[in-house]
C-alpha cells in the first residue's frame, strides 16, 4: 500500500504548473510549494504537470527543478518527478555508469522488480539513453553475477498468486542442495536457474520446502555456497519473494544506522516505494525496530530535503 497522501479534490495539472512556475520566479525558490504541489501529486497527476508547464512556458520542469533546488533534495526531487520506469532506468543507469558505480544498488534495483517492472523499465532505458540495458550490464559486470541479471532481466516470470505447485518447489528445493551443500564446490547455474525461473510466490514456497526438508533455511545456504554481488542478488530475489517490505525495511535501517547516511540509498528506496508498499514498510519497520520510520528519517536529515521524505513516507506523528 502507497504512503503517498493526495488532496481529498482533485487538482487541475494547468493550475499546479502554474504555481509551481510562481513558486520557481524572483529571488530564491519557494520550496514549500514545490514540495507541497509535487510530493502530494501521482505518476500520472505529475505527468500531466510536466505536460502542462512545457505547453504554458515553453521550458521541461526537469531542467526547471535542476536548476532551482540543490544537494540530496534536488537529486530525490529529479529522480521523484520522472515516471516509475524511467526513474528505475535512470537509478540503473547512475548505479552502472556513474562516475561512481554502484554494483549493489543496480543488483538491487533489478532482483527487486517483478517482471512487468524491468520490461517496462528496459524500454525505458532504451528511450532515455540510446542503449540497452543488457549492453551495459554485461560491460559493468561478470561471471555468475552478470548471469544472473541477465538472466532475471530476460526471462518472463508468472507475478500473481495463487496456488503453487509444492511438488515442483520441492524438486527445486532439492536441486539447490544437491548444487550446494550437498557437494564440493557450488553448482552456481543451477542457483541462476532456479532463481531468475520461478515466480516470487514459488520461491518463497522452495524457501519453505528447503527449511522443511533439510532443516536448515535457504538463505543460510546461500550465503554459505556464494559470496559477492552474486550471492547479494540471489539473497535480493529471495527476500523480496518472502517479504518485499521486511527487506526495504532491513536496507532503510542499514542506510541510517551508525555514523553518517547513505543518502543514496535512503532516496532511491523512499522515492521508488512511496507510490507501492511504502505503508508495509513502515509496519515493518516499526515491528523490527520500535521505532517509526518517519522518527528514524527526520533524525538523520534536515532542511526541505527531510521535508520531502516526509512527506512521501508520511510523517507518524508532529514535529
Amino acid at each position: 500500500m502507497a504512503s503517498l497522501t493526495v488532496p481529498p479534490a482533485p487538482t487541475w495539472p494547468r493550475q499546479d504548473a502554474i504555481d509551481l512556475h510562481r513558486a520557481f520566479k524572483g529571488f530564491g525558490c519557494d520550496s514549500t510549494t514545490v514540495i507541497n504541489i509535487l510530493a502530494h501529486r501521482d505518476a500520472a497527476h505529475r505527468a500531466a504537470i510536466h505536460h502542462e508547464y512545457r505547453a504554458i512556458f515553453n521550458q521541461d520542469l526537469t531542467r526547471r527543478i535542476a536548476s532551482e533546488l540543490s544537494g540530496h533534495h534536488k537529486r530525490a526531487m529529479l529522480l521523484w518527478v520522472l515516471d516509475p520506469p524511467s526513474r528505475d532506468a535512470t537509478i540503473l543507469k547512475q548505479s552502472l555508469t556513474g562516475d561512481i558505480t554502484d554494483l549493489r544498488a543496480a543488483t538491487e534495483l533489478i532482483c527487486s522488480r517483478s517482471p512487468s517492472q524491468l520490461h517496462a523499465m528496459r524500454g525505458a532505458y532504451r528511450a532515455r539513453f540510446g542503449c540497452y540495458v543488457e549492453h551495459d550490464v554485461t560491460e559493468r559486470t561478470s561471471g555468475d553475477h552478470q548471469r544472473l541479471l541477465l538472466a532475471y532481466l530476460a526471462i518472463p516470470r508468472y507475478e500473481g498468486g495463487g496456488a503453487v505447485d509444492a511438488g515442483l518447489a520441492a524438486l527445486d528445493a532439492r536441486e539447490l542442495y544437491k548444487a550446494g551443500e550437498r557437494r564440493l564446490g557450488t553448482d552456481e547455474r543451477a542457483f541462476v536457474r532456479v532463481f531468475s525461473e520461478r515466480s516470487s510466490a514459488h520461491m518463497a514456497a522452495v524457501a519453505r520446502a528447503y527449511q522443511h526438508m533439510y532443516d536448515r533455511s535457504l538463505e543460510a545456504a546461500v550465503k554459505s555456497e556464494t559470496s559477492g554481488n552474486f550471492g547479494f542478488g540471489l539473497l535480493t530475489i529471495l527476500r523480496c519473494a518472502e517479504s518485499p517490505a521486511r527487506y526495504f525495511a532491513k536496507v532503510l535501517h542499514k542506510a541510517m544506522k551508525g555514523i553518517g547516511t547513505s543518502d543514496s540509498t535512503l532516496i532511491r528506496v523512499v522515492v521508488t516505494r512511496a507510490e507501492i508498499d511504502m505503508q508495509y514498510i513502515k509496519a515493518e519497520y516499526h515491528r523490527m525496530y520500535k521505532r517509526s520510520l518517519a522518527d528514524a528519517i527526520h533524525s538523520e536529515t534536515s532542511g526541505n530535503y527531510r521535508t520531502f521524505l516526509l512527506s512521501l513516507v508520511g510523517r507518524d506523528r508532529a514535529y
